[in-house]
């Protein structure tokens, strides 16, 4: 039996070595806008936390609908996260400093000091993944035989649904 803690560990670990990821958001005119974040931590509560500027022109956006994707790939490896949750904008020194590294100084020159640094919070809903888990061999034959078959290809990676 697969608890809670058990699909939110799979997902920390689907996306911990994957930095960049792509939020989606819901403008005013209800088009979905996306933009790369880079992603601090998937926490034990389920949320996952980007540093962001009080500046971005996404903001709006996401206190308007706060409802938004989170998507990560890691093509080498195919694997495909795709994940649901509700935004939060908010400042929290104590959070800032707690998930401050170096590679956030260029976009923040003042460290957690910086006026325009917040954070936006992601409590995740659900995650939907595609994982290989083959070679690029491997898939590459998987393919090769269901194009001289005519079936679709077998055993060539893992496709799950987590609500954690």
């Amino acid at each position: 039996m697969t608890t809670e803690n058990d699909q939110l560990e799979k997902i920390r670990d689907m996306i911990k070595d994957v930095k960049f990821g792509m939020l989606t958001t819901v403008d005013e005119n209800r088009q979905l806008s996306s933009r790369p974040l880079t992603s601090q931590q998937v926490d034990a509560s389920g949320n996952i936390w980007f540093f962001i500027s009080d500046e971005a022109t996404f903001l709006n956006a996401v206190r308007q609908n706060p409802e938004v994707n989170a998507s990560f790939s890691n093509v080498d490896d195919s694997l495909y996260v795709s994940i649901s949750g509700r935004a939060q904008v908010l400042r929290n020194r104590q959070k800032a400093e707690e998930l401050w590294n170096v590679m956030a100084k260029p976009w923040f020159p003042s460290g957690v000091d910086d006026p325009h640094l917040m954070l936006l919070k992601v409590q995740i809903h659900a995650a939907e993944y595609w994982d290989s888990g083959s070679s690029k061999m491997m898939q590459l034959f998987a393919m090769a035989k269901a194009a001289v078959t005519g079936e679709q290809p077998k055993n060539i990676g893992e496709h799950g649904v987590l609500q954690p």
